[in-house]
């Protein structure tokens, strides 16, 4: 769904600069995601683990980390950080392009824009359709893999660029300037996703945006940082526009995926230290959701519609 800059300004008759601590509206629950909060990496479920790491690896610029049968771990170059597992399911069935709840899009946040513009002109060079958003705070190309999973590869815009009406930061989808970017990418080629790459954000699926917000931000401890976007809300820590989104356009009525779909199996909140994820564990169980330690202390749990969430130190 698209909101443009139109939309917003015409309405709301101008924002001013988010200034650090001037956006967002913190959990009503006991505890709030610490400043330093990030993400790990996502574990995807797919069908056929050599089709996915061609992609993966020759559209997207992934390097395989360590690879077994049935299972492959992915960095980028020069960068032996883990940002996503593919798990294979022999003949999982591919997401369908609306009505199942579960992974909407994962997103891969780029160092710097020009590192954005080599991959958009590499995609371009291989023939590969993708989406484009000019998000005001980022700017992002979408695209699907071969079990039409949703991903994102984006670059963010300066944090003393963003806007905020109120205590809410402000997102659209206006065009990217594409000529702009290709601009900045100068003439370096595209060697794979570089160092510094992240992450970003993973954007949801969702039943219901209160149940979200009670579980996402009042339980787990995510800030709402922007509410009015039609059908979604989103959430971040230590003043990110989101490090995760919530939405209901899959439509009303629709299903979580199921264990033989190609699917989000989960995702990784990374915090500084013991002590908040403990916080963590504590708030989710005073909110009535489950909360487990698995070996070596990893927190997990699963949103209402059964998306698992892993809660660990960095």
């Amino acid at each position: 769904m698209g909101v443009t800059t139109q939309d917003i300004f015409g309405s709301a008759g101008g924002a001013q600069r988010a200034t650090p601590g001037s956006y967002g509206e913190p959990p009503r629950g006991p505890f709030r995601l610490p400043d330093a909060t990030r993400l790990g990496e996502v574990r995807l479920q797919v069908s056929d683990l050599e089709r996915s790491l061609a992609f993966y690896e020759g559209v997207l610029g992934f390097r395989a980390l360590t690879r077994e049968p049935g299972r492959a771990q992915l960095a980028a170059h020069a960068y032996d950080r883990v940002l996503v597992e593919l798990h294979e399911r022999r003949g999982a069935r591919p997401a369908p392009s609306r009505g199942r709840l579960g992974l909407y899009h994962f997103a891969i946040l780029l160092p710097d824009r020009a590192s954005l513009g080599r991959f958009v002109r590499n995609v371009a060079d291989l023939g590969v359709r993708v989406g484009a958003g000019d998000h005001l705070v980022s700017e992002a190309f979408y695209l699907q893999d071969p079990d039409n999973l949703g991903i994102e590869v984006y670059a963010d815009r300066p944090r003393d660029t963003w806007k905020r009406i109120g205590r809410e930061l402000v997102m659209a989808t206006d065009p990217v300037d594409v000529p702009g970017l290709l601009r900045d990418a100068g003439e370096a080629a595209w060697a794979g996703l570089p160092a510094g790459t992240v992450i970003g954000h993973v954007h949801l699926h969702v039943g219901d945006l209160q149940r979200a917000g009670a579980f996402f931000g009042d339980a787990l401890g995510f800030d709402r940082t922007i509410w009015h976007y039609p059908g979604a809300l989103f959430f971040g820590a230590g003043g990110y526009h989101h490090h995760l989104g919530t939405n209901t356009w899959a439509g009303t009525g629709a299903q979580p995926a199921g264990d033989d779909d190609a699917r989000l199996l989960s995702w990784t909140v990374e915090l500084p230290d013991e002590a908040s994820v403990s916080a963590a564990a504590e708030s989710l169980r005073k909110g009535s959701f489950p909360a487990e330690r698995m070996e070596g202390g990893t927190l997990t749990t699963r949103d209402p519609w059964g998306t698992e969430v892993r809660v660990r130190t960095a």
